[in-house]
């Protein structure tokens, strides 16, 4: 462990300036070495249309996710209409920000769907065929997310280039499908 002049530890000083806003998170060439660990920080941004919550958090310094932050994006991507939490893959979120920073935007994705209970996805199938029975939404290792300075098309493509999970662009509903599943690609 690398300390400070002052004997306070580098990581602990890391971990307290990671709940604070960084201006400045850095850009990658591509998704791909950015999920291979180039870099020093993640940063996840995002709202809620439904709960009104905000989300611009670190949660991955120096080659490890920082546990507390993890759990506010757990929270943050909870299935809202039954409050329900399970942790979110890091993979799903690794993929999310590494789109966010291909597309080099500021504005926070608009999360429409993270984890969802069984209660609720079954509710969600009942009104939709497009709403998988298997759906990874159930294991935390999904988001359905919009952006509204990026079309469908920008967000999908930014998403795909990372090759690391399924991309599903829903074009009528505006938003797009990232998870950490098998590389692969649907929707219109």
């Amino acid at each position: 462990m690398i300390e400070t002049s002052g004997g306070i530890s580098r990581r602990s000083l890391l971990g307290a300036f990671a709940a604070t806003a960084i201006t400045a998170a850095p850009t990658f060439a591509n998704a791909a070495g950015f999920l291979r660990g180039g870099g020093d920080i993640r940063r996840i941004r995002m709202y809620s249309g439904r709960t009104g919550e905000r989300l611009d958090m670190v949660y991955w310094i120096d080659g490890e996710y920082i546990k507390d932050a993890l759990k506010e994006v757990n929270h943050f991507m909870r299935d809202w209409r039954t409050g329900d939490v399970l942790n979110i893959d890091t993979r799903t979120i690794d993929i999310m920000a590494a789109a966010h920073n291909l597309m080099d935007v500021n504005e926070p994705y608009m999360l429409l769907s993270g984890y969802r209970s069984p209660k609720t996805n079954q509710m969600l199938r009942s009104r939709s065929r497009g709403v998988a029975r298997n759906s990874l939404h159930l294991k935390g290792q999904a988001a359905d997310l919009r952006l509204s300075s990026r079309s469908v098309n920008q967000m999908a493509r930014a998403a795909m280039a990372c090759n690391a999970g399924g991309v599903g662009k829903y074009s009528r509903s505006n938003f797009v499908h990232m998870d950490c599943g098998q590389v692969r690609s649907w929707g219109g």
